[in-house]
């Protein structure tokens, strides 16, 4: 008979380390995103200058459309490029 502590397991066990994703909008109580602030739009960008899916940023829908919209907003007014070489 096996005793508890030579019990071996197949696969690891699944220990979730992760923080939990929140939506920083909701949190703080930010209600307009502004498109000329450029400094703050660049931590939803990429170094390639994509904007970063809700999954990995943890904002919720409602934020992501607006933080989407307001990254466009300044491109189309060269405050961000739309294409870039090792933005960060």
């Amino acid at each position: 008979m096996a005793q508890s502590s030579e019990i071996k397991y197949l696969t690891p066990i699944a220990v979730d380390t992760s923080k939990k994703k929140y939506c920083r909008f909701k949190k703080n109580h930010i209600k307009y995103i502004d498109y000329k602030d450029a400094d703050f739009l660049l931590r939803f960008v990429n170094e390639q200058g994509k904007i970063l899916p809700r999954r990995i940023t943890g904002t919720s829908t409602k934020y992501q459309k607006k933080v989407a919209r307001a990254v466009k907003r300044a491109r189309h007014l060269a405050l961000m490029p739309y294409v870039a070489d090792l933005l960060k």
